[in-house]
C-alpha cells in the first residue's frame, strides 16, 4: 500500500515509483499527477525516434550548451544525460 503523500500527490503509488527510480521529488510529483490527471502526453519513448529538429528544440528549452554543433546522437545523449 503506498504512502498518502497528502493532497497535492494524486497518485501515491507511481509517485513512490518514480523516487524509487532516482527522480526528484519535483519530476515525480509532476508525473504522477499528470497521469492521474490524464494529461500525460507522450510524444516518443525514445529520443532516437524523434527528428533533429524536435531534439533541439528540447536541448533549446533546458538550455543545452553547444547544441547546435552537435548531431541527433550527441543530442539525445546530452538531453537524456540532463534529465
Amino acid at each position: 500500500m503506498a504512502k498518502d503523500h497528502g493532497a497535492q500527490i494524486k497518485d501515491d503509488a507511481l509517485y513512490e515509483e518514480l523516487r524509487k527510480q532516482g527522480n526528484s521529488k519535483e519530476k515525480a510529483a509532476r508525473i504522477a499527477n499528470a497521469k492521474a490527471a490524464g494529461t500525460l502526453d507522450h510524444k516518443s519513448t525514445r529520443l532516437e525516434d524523434r527528428s533533429k529538429a524536435d531534439l533541439l528544440k528540447e536541448a533549446r528549452e533546458i538550455g543545452i550548451a553547444g547544441r547546435s554543433k552537435m548531431d541527433k546522437v550527441e543530442l539525445a545523449k546530452a538531453i537524456r544525460g540532463h534529465r
